[in-house]
């Protein structure tokens, strides 16, 4: 996966939707959208390597200030709700590759449709902290993340709060499981039955 791309869409995410909607609506939830992802209330989206807002939509490039002016978005930047941010700046260049951009998309749309098939009741929300699409079940997060600092490449991962032991568990977190392993949302919603069974 592309790093660049990765880093950019996140900072897209923190500082030009969860921010903005925080202050104004105070959540910081996005999900998943078509081609992309958005707020659950602000009406800003990535679609592909595109902003889009209300009335309008302006390609991945320039600056995040430069992209908010565009958009209309008066107050971006992080949430201030966690400190634990992505580290993108208003004044950093957005580099985003539009295939890239259209994996990272993919698999937050496989993720989305195996979470809603691995449980019905909860729904999916896209961290701006960490940049990934999880519910939480019983004390135990499940979840899919386009990479990070840890693990660079996509994967999908069962997190529970407190630690288990066994052969399933292969992190320091719980266990996880590389994208190309989960070709389908199926397989997704199959590996997080099996960590729910794996965390008792």
């Amino acid at each position: 996966m592309d790093d660049d791309t990765r880093r950019s869409l996140h900072g897209v995410a923190e500082l030009l939707i969860a921010g903005p909607q925080y202050r104004a609506h105070g959540t910081i939830r996005l999900r998943a959208t078509p081609g992309g992802f958005g707020g659950v209330v602000a009406p800003v989206r990535v679609e592909g390597a595109e902003l889009v807002w209300d009335g309008g939509r302006a390609p991945l490039a320039g600056t995040y200030r430069a992209l908010a002016a565009a958009a209309g978005i008066a107050d971006p930047g992080v949430p201030g709700s966690y400190s634990d941010t992505s580290g993108v700046d208003l004044d950093e260049e957005v580099a985003v590759d539009p295939a890239a951009a259209a994996g990272i998309a993919d698999w937050f749309a496989r993720g989305d449709a195996g979470l809603r098939a691995f449980t019905a009741d909860v729904e999916p929300v896209l961290w701006p902290e960490h940049f990934d699409l999880a519910v939480t079940v019983d004390e135990v997060n499940y979840g899919i993340s386009p990479g990070d600092a840890g693990h660079p490449a996509p994967y999908a991962y069962v997190g529970p709060w407190t630690p288990r032991e066994g052969g399933f568990w292969n992190a320091s977190f719980g266990a996880l499981r590389p994208a190309p392993d989960l070709p389908t949302a199926e397989a997704v919603a199959a590996f997080f039955a099996e960590g729910r069974v794996a965390a008792g």
